[in-house]
């Protein structure tokens, strides 16, 4: 098809503002880029989408999150309020994570993947954790996701905290999955070996796991040093920091995703470095259990790769944007802190460099001929003037996620004109609710 009339932002190497622009669609891929008088004499037969003057721009990418955690939405957590990260992950996720059923994971899944179309997120990367319904569970996300029509990597949560033989499961579930995706299932599927993070990890545990995923020639996915309780555990244990624990196991590598890293130092800030090993910075959340402001900045200036996440808060991804660039800015107490283009650079370049380690054809972040034809369209009229040059910080202060009106993935339109297409968003959600209060009474 052909899209017309659309205040084009590229992104990209070079980035461009092309107003009354167009593109042309074909398969799951951008064929041409343009003006609309360019773009319609050149395909005068083509099927057309007038966007009506609206922004249209690349899809959201989403770094790091957790479907599973969906149902915890406004669930009270039993007993006295946690005063510390510890607390928060044995008194609520730990509760929630064991009372969840394979159906109560599809759910999760479902009402995470809606979230992420309506707020125009095309590409998620999972960490997932059912401790009592493990064997099968990547394959009911991986089902949800090919309903949706998104793109996700998903893994198992590998872990002590539940026995020996569970974490044999999580093992033999990240094989599994990774085993199950042939080359047209990893069109929009693809995998990484789940670990939770060190202080819940033996180092026997991490031996099997660092075996096992050499042979399937994966990568990890781990939380790193989200708390100070991480690096305790893991020196109190070997005498090591958390990034040299793992690094020394193995697990380090430009393949493996080290999620937060707000404890980390200098040291540990050059073996990330070192080794090519990728970070998450997801904001909200770290503001949420009150662990503290990852080193963004720093990492950024050592040469470590830092993307975007979300850590299963919403799927909007402007929010985390938005975050980001605020929450430096107070706790150095410094506004020149985190500036826009940095926060844009997270988001969509390394965010899509990201993705490329999943899908290394992949071009995602741009709007360019042979990038994918993961698109937005935002309702946004400037009452400022809007360029390349200052769009970031249209994003972050004009721009919200409520005025996002369609989502394209890989050329499938997902939502047109707000109405979702491939999921029927009223019947997932009244059967969430009844799901979240089962699950509410287990936890208990």
């Amino acid at each position: 098809m052909l899209i017309t009339h659309a205040c084009l932002a590229t992104l990209g190497d070079e980035p461009r503002l092309i107003e009354d622009g167009a593109l042309r669609i074909q398969e799951e891929l951008i064929a041409d880029i343009g003006t609309t008088a360019e773009l319609t004499a050149r395909y005068p037969d083509e099927e057309r989408w007038d966007a009506e003057g609206q922004l249209v721009m690349p899809a959201s990418i989403c770094g790091h999150t957790h479907f599973y955690g969906a149902f915890a939405r406004g669930m009270a957590i039993p007993g006295e309020p946690p005063t510390n990260f510890p607390q928060i992950l044995e008194q609520l996720w730990w509760q929630l994570d064991r009372a969840l059923t394979l159906e109560d994971v599809r759910y999760s899944a479902l009402v995470c993947l809606i979230d992420a179309i309506r707020h125009g997120t095309t590409t998620l990367i999972d960490h997932h954790a059912s401790p009592n319904a493990i064997e099968g569970s990547l394959e009911v996300i991986a089902e949800a996701v090919r309903e949706a029509g998104l793109r996700a990597s998903l893994c198992y949560e590998v872990t002590d905290r539940d026995g020996p033989p569970r974490a044999r499961a999580g093992i033999e579930e990240n094989i599994r999955f990774a085993r199950s995706l042939t080359p047209e299932r990893r069109r929009a599927l693809a995998a990484s070996f789940g670990l939770h993070a060190s202080l819940t990890l033996s180092d026997e545990t991490l031996a099997d796991c660092v075996a096992a995923a050499a042979e399937l020639g994966l990568g990890f996915h781990v939380h790193v040093a989200e708390d100070w309780a991480d690096q305790e555990d893991s020196l109190r244990k070997s005498g090591k920091r958390v990034v040299h624990r793992l690094g020394d196991a193995g697990v380090l590598g430009p393949r493996t995703i080290a999620v937060h890293c707000v404890h980390v130092d200098e040291g540990e800030i050059a073996r990330l470095a070192e080794t090519g090993t990728w970070v998450t910075h997801q904001p909200r959340s770290n503001m949420n259990n009150g662990v503290g402001v990852a080193p963004v900045e720093e990492m950024l200036a050592a040469g470590v790769r830092v993307a975007l996440g979300n850590d299963g808060f919403s799927n909007n991804m402007f929010a985390e944007m938005k975050a980001a660039y605020l929450v430096h800015k107070l706790a150095r107490r410094d506004p020149r802190a985190m500036p826009g283009d940095v926060v844009m650079r997270l988001a969509y370049a390394n965010n899509a460099a990201l993705a490329r380690v999943f899908w290394p054809d992949l071009r995602l972040g741009e709007l360019a001929p042979g990038a994918s034809a993961d698109l937005v369209f935002v309702d946004y009229d400037p009452t400022t003037p809007l360029t390349a040059g200052n769009l970031p910080w249209h994003l972050l202060f004009g721009v919200e996620a409520s005025m996002i009106t369609a989502t394209v993935c890989a050329g499938r339109v997902l939502m047109r004109d707000r109405r979702l297409l491939t999921l029927d968003e009223e019947a997932i959600t009244v059967h969430s609710r009844e799901l979240a209060a089962q699950v509410w009474r287990r936890v208990g």
